[in-house]
């Protein structure tokens, strides 16, 4: 699959959902809740954080192409000097890896190159930014050509993540995904046991398709990772299969 933004536009996220959601998790309440993030306070939001990009920058260190084992879950008494500690380490390992580094990656359609991380790094900043920003009700827009690169990303390489042998997705069908404010584009095919087929749509393409999602690239974009409702017709088992989590 291909992707929409590159690896600077990547870094630049990076700093950029970093610095902001760092200031709203050093002002806000650490014991207070995160609706977002069912059960979470800002502190625990902070901590989750700081260990995925642990976990992120230990693996795209490791130079092998085998998934690392974590790091032990201990207490993190300070979450705010953790996480400070984990961005310094994952600017420097983000800005010093070549994009097409041979790293494992946790997907099976997407390549097994650095570039992955430094994306999933950038999106992954960009949603627990707008959690966090969302529980204080003063949430900054995303841009959208992020907001079209994350769509792109979730269904062309987090998607097949959910299929896996334990819990193979049991649907069929197709689903058409489509930008209403750019034009934008996604064909995705569920077969059981296999790996969803996606292929990007030329804008103004006309597909069939069992089921159908369309609005804005920023709604659609919260809607596949569950933070807001997906706007689709058509067959709801497919509409369910392409949302992540």
């Amino acid at each position: 699959m291909r992707a929409v933004l590159g690896l600077q536009r990547w870094l630049g996220t990076f700093e950029e959902q970093s610095r902001m959601f760092r200031d709203v998790v050093s002002t806000a309440e650490p014991d207070a809740p995160v609706p977002p993030c069912p059960g979470w306070t800002f502190a625990q939001l902070t901590v989750h954080v700081g260990r995925f990009l642990q976990l992120v920058t230990t693996q795209m260190r490791s130079g092998i192409l085998e998934p690392v084992k974590p790091a032990p879950l201990t207490p993190v008494p300070n979450p705010l000097g953790f996480l400070d500690e984990q961005l310094s380490v994952t600017r420097d390992v983000l800005a010093g890896t070549p994009a097409n580094r041979p790293v494992w990656t946790f997907s099976p359609a997407a390549p097994r190159l650095a570039w992955f991380w430094h994306r999933r790094v950038a999106h992954e900043m960009n949603l627990r930014r707008w959690d966090a920003q969302s529980a204080l009700r003063a949430v900054t827009p995303t841009p959208r050509d992020l907001a079209v690169d994350g769509i792109d990303e979730a269904l062309g390489t987090l998607l097949a993540a959910k299929q896996t042998p334990d819990s193979p997705l049991a649907v069929t069908g197709t689903t058409v995904v489509t930008c209403d404010d750019g034009g934008e584009g996604w064909w995705v095919r569920f077969t059981p046991g296999e790996v969803p087929e996606v292929r990007p749509l030329k804008p103004g393409s006309t597909v069939s398709a069992d089921a159908r999602v369309s609005g804005r690239a920023i709604g659609i974009y919260l809607a596949l990772w569950r933070r807001t409702e997906l706007a689709g017709e058509g067959d709801s088992a497919l509409l369910s299969a392409i949302r992540l989590r």
